[in-house]
């Protein structure tokens, strides 16, 4: 039994989905090894578990990252309802800086979305009663705390509930995204 590492158009982002074995009882599945994960280069030590619950379809939290020396991993799960997981690409010298990916992450499908160190990460729910439980590579520091907005021009993000979104009031200040110009 394995997990099922796919990766993205975004380099070093990945959808993991979980073997299930199954038997007439249910499935049993891996959601986490370390070795699997180290066999992919990726980093996820554990430093702090968060969990989000969403009472409406249509929140859209984030676009949220941490900086120097605080950057963070993640690895995103949907255990209740649906949401559409979003990250952008923030490394200058990435082949793929400024790109994004939607992916829809359900308590169905129990696919996992794993978001590099300097990504920009977001989700919108799409079902009332969702939510998110995620491990992150570091602890919170509200000084390296930066975000996107959900709307920046920038990235051209297309939102399923686009339309009327809830949002935070912090979350509608992020100011538009300045590219670092590449040499």
């Amino acid at each position: 039994m394995t997990m099922l590492f796919k990766e993205t158009k975004l380099k070093g982002a990945y959808i993991i989905e979980p073997e299930r074995l199954e038997d007439t009882r249910g499935f049993f599945a891996r959601a986490w090894c370390q070795k699997e994960f180290e066999a992919y280069g990726l980093n996820l030590t554990v430093a702090q578990i968060n969990i989000s619950f969403n009472k409406n379809r249509g929140v859209i939290r984030g676009l949220h990252y941490q900086t120097r020396p605080n950057e963070e991993a993640k690895l995103i799960r949907c255990i209740r309802g649906a949401i559409y997981d979003v990250i952008i690409d923030l490394r200058p010298n990435s082949p793929t800086y400024l790109g994004w990916i939607g992916e829809e992450l359900t308590a169905d499908n129990r696919k996992m979305l794993y978001v590099p160190e300097n990504f920009a990460h977001g989700y919108q729910s799409l079902k009332d009663n969702t939510e998110v439980f995620y491990p992150v590579s570091q602890f919170y520091s509200p000084e390296s705390v930066k975000g996107v907005r959900w709307n920046d021009p920038t990235f051209g993000i297309k939102w399923p509930e686009a339309d009327n979104p809830i949002i935070s009031e912090q979350d509608k200040k992020w100011l538009d995204y300045s590219p670092v110009k590449k040499p």
